[in-house]
């Protein structure tokens, strides 16, 4: 029996390399130091596997920005219009790789970033892959090699881990019309093969394909395309030894595909679907080996020692213990680094929790427990956590017999408005006399080093709370003022009282707790310090309604309240794990609705209710989705539909493809939605367009999440675009998402800009009718 991660957390204990990269983004730091940082951090992470005995430890699944994005760079799939970038020679590899994440202005150059989108059904973002018929492959970046190498200097004789081809194709994007991306398998193969070759020759004997797709819905062509390249890969490789990894949900339909595959290993997701092992142990063949994901990846709870060592047990006495892998579900990308660092963690649900290095520690005991061992220290670690998970089932911090009451006795009319759009829009324009093409933005402003300082001072006790809150008045007034003047229809008052768009919900209502160190990677430098719902959750007090009344107060224009919804404030959290999803999603929905009445009722008569992770939740596989939907947009509209029809309910989504789920969008029922469109260049609109979305809609012409500063013509042309598939009195103006990671330079250029291209798009379309 042997153990296996299947890939660590790569920002760093302490952020370092999100510090790193910030800082030579900013050239305060050169490349050198940047690359030293990722090798410390490398090293770390194999000393922690190493040291809890590990058996198989990854490599190559540490990352400057993105996985998906350094397969890219490897096989040389770099889109033709970042190449010029080389042209000036200090630019390095690096470099390049950072513009096609971030985009590039500079050099007399002006490249927008490559799209991206989210992982699976996770809050992680990665780099789209652009593909084009015919297009030609080469092995541009050596990263796997180096890290192997790396590790093996480190004294590791690593185990890479690469996306697997078939997976990297399936995450891509067509460019053109008319092509299957899976047609460039043959492409692709021999780049593959070749990095394979330099693997071997330098030592390698295991290599990790991350297979995702093979817990997906497939078609016959990708089932062809996995048979096809792993036949090839058996045959020129016969001594090494091949792991397909899978994960976020069971096999189901393509069991016997992936267990067909000639490889050696077969990693199983039992976390997400543990039911999947006893359908796995019935087809195995005598050849293949089986790696069991039974420590969860992706939240914070303890492993329930009995019951994983049950499923080692079964696994043991059907095909025994020598073809027996044990890992957790799936990378620990999505989990934080180190439960060591949280020393103002209740004790009590401190108990319950494990991080990315506690995790790694479980998986050891667990071979040890499987083995058979009676060292008296492990005997008493599964005591302790039989204990843990007994105290965790019965503490009174959990449950909340009023919360339950309420959710218990909800009827249908809690998630309907009083009347239907039409009757709606025509008291909010006889309120709100807002002009053709409204521009406002998602919410926050710039958070700058001053006002992080206000907050980190206030929290430290270095300011009182009188002086903290005069300092965020004068932010949140000079940012009144500047929206004013530069001509924005619907403003926001810039959220600077926000740590985070659901840590600082989270941390006013009940059933939560929170961390100081529990980050993650959400993508490139951005990193999220996720709320954990341990409990019933319930609002005591309201949470947002003196920021939203304080602002109104500054203008005799309308602001809007800001408000993160239910299924995104679940979605990114770590969430209990003892009710059904969809429970807790419910108690937080009659939270936000009691928020959103209170701001109704302070005379707020715009309301923001973000839902950006709606798309994010949808199960893997369709034949799921319709249940996930039904409470998902129930939880939605029950924190909404207790206004008036005059209050205009606007929502926020980004970063995802609505095809196929416009009808469930529509069904939201929120007066206005917002999306990113920038990046696709406005390609996600045509769903609403095709669907004849009957509501308001503000499809982002302005992408946030690049430094670049787009112009006015650019701005105009996405609008052109967008007015020429929704008619002109549907559309708002807005950008892809909030500002709060930005600066103010560029965010007062594109702002003016795109009030700019608003005004001028209003004037051409009044002209013309």
């Amino acid at each position: 029996m042997q153990t296996h991660i299947l890939g660590y957390p790569r920002i760093g204990s302490k952020r370092e390399l999100k510090k790193a990269c910030e800082q030579y983004w900013s050239g305060k730091i050169i490349l050198q130091e940047l690359l030293n940082v990722g090798r410390k951090i490398c090293n770390d992470n194999w000393k922690i596997q190493q040291e809890a005995g590990i058996d198989l430890i990854p490599c190559n699944d540490f990352s400057y920005y993105d996985q998906v994005l350094d397969m890219t760079l490897t096989l040389g799939a770099v889109p033709k219009r970042y190449q010029k970038i080389l042209l000036n020679k200090s630019n390095t590899e690096l470099d390049l790789y950072f513009a096609m994440a971030r985009g590039y202005q500079k050099d007399d150059l002006d490249i927008t970033a490559m799209e991206m989108t989210k992982w699976f059904d996770t809050n992680y973002h990665y780099i789209v892959p652009e593909f084009h018929e015919n297009q030609k492959f080469q092995l541009f970046s050596n990263k796997i090699i180096n890290e192997f190498a790396g590790a093996k200097q480190a004294g590791i004789n690593a185990k890479p881990v690469i996306i697997g081809l078939v997976s990297y194709l399936l995450l891509g994007k067509e460019k053109e019309v008319g092509f299957d991306k899976l047609d460039l398998v043959q492409n692709l193969l021999p780049i593959y093969t070749e990095i394979l070759s330099k693997l071997q020759e330098q030592g390698a004997e295991y290599i990790q394909f991350d297979e995702a797709f093979l817990a997906l819905d497939l078609s016959e062509k990708a089932k062809a395309a996995f048979q096809l390249v792993y036949a090839e890969l058996r045959k020129k490789f016969p001594k090494l030894k091949l792991i397909v990894a899978t994960y976020f949900d069971g096999l189901k339909d393509n069991l016997l595909l992936a267990t067909s595959l000639p490889i050696d290993v077969l990693h199983i997701d039992l976390v997400r679907n543990p039911e999947q092992l006893e359908d796995v142990l019935e087809v195995i063949p005598d050849s293949l080996q089986l790696s069991l994901g039974i420590i969860d990846g992706r939240n914070i709870w303890k492993n329930n020692y009995e019951t994983s060592l049950r499923l080692i047990d079964k696994a043991v006495q059907k095909i025994g213990s020598e073809r027996i892998f044990l890992a957790p579900s799936c990378s620990l990308l999505h989990s934080p680094c180190d439960l060591d660092f949280e020393t103002e963690l209740n004790p009590e649900i401190k108990n319950w929790m494990a991080f990315a290095k506690q995790k790694v520690n479980e998986l050891a005991s667990l071979k040890a427990l499987a083995i058979g061992s009676d060292d008296e220290k492990l005997l008493l670690e599964f005591n302790e956590n039989k204990k843990a998970a007994e105290l965790k089932r019965s503490s009174r911090l959990i449950h909340d017999e009023s919360v339950k009451h309420r959710v218990g006795n909800y009827t249908k009319q809690d998630a309907e408005r009083k009347n239907n759009f039409d009757v709606r829009k025509r008291a909010q324009q006889d309120l709100l006399k807002l002009p053709l093409f409204p521009t406002t933005t998602i919410g926050s402003f710039p958070q700058t080093t001053e006002v992080r300082n206000w907050r980190s001072k206030f929290k430290k006790k270095e300011i009182s709370e009188q002086e903290y809150d005069t300092l965020l008045k004068e932010e949140t007034k000079r940012t009144i003022e500047w929206q004013e003047k530069i001509g924005i229809d619907v403003l926001v008052h810039g959220e600077y009282e926000r740590n985070d768009m659901v840590e600082y919900f989270g941390e006013q209502l009940n059933g939560f707790t929170f961390t100081k160190n529990a980050w993650v990677q959400s993508y490139g430098s951005r990193c999220v310090k996720p709320p954990i719902i341990f409990g019933d959750v319930s609002r005591p007090t309201p949470m947002t309604v003196y920021w939203s009344k304080y602002a109104q107060s500054q203008t005799s224009k309308w602001v809007k309240g800001m408000l993160t919804g239910p299924v995104t404030i679940l979605q990114w959290s770590f969430v209990r794990d003892d009710q059904p999803r969809s429970e807790t999603c419910k108690q937080i929905a009659f939270a936000i609705r009691d928020e959103v009445q209170d701001l109704e009722e302070a005379g707020i008569k715009i309301i923001q209710i973000d839902e950006p992770a709606i798309r994010e939740g949808l199960p893997l596989r369709k034949e799921d989705w319709n249940q996930y939907l039904k409470w998902a947009i129930e939880c939605f509209r029950i924190s909404a539909s207790g206004v008036e029809d005059s209050t205009q309910i606007h929502t926020h989504m980004c970063y995802s493809e609505f095809n196929d789920i416009i009808q469930n969008i529509a069904d939201m029922d929120a007066d206005v939605i917002t999306i990113e469109c920038s990046r696709s260049q406005m390609d996600l609109l045509g769903a609403f367009a095709d669907f004849k979305y009957p509501n308001e809609i503000g499809p982002g012409v302005y992408d946030i999440h690049s430094p670049r500063v787009p112009s006015k013509e650019e701005m105009l042309h996405l609008l052109k675009k967008a007015e020429a598939v929704i008619p002109a009195k549907q559309l708002w103006v807005n950008p892809d998402c909030g500002l709060k990671t930005r600066h103010w330079p560029e965010t007062e250029k594109a702002l003016i800009a795109m009030v700019e291209a608003a005004k001028e798009c209003a004037a051409s379309f009044e002209t013309v009718n």
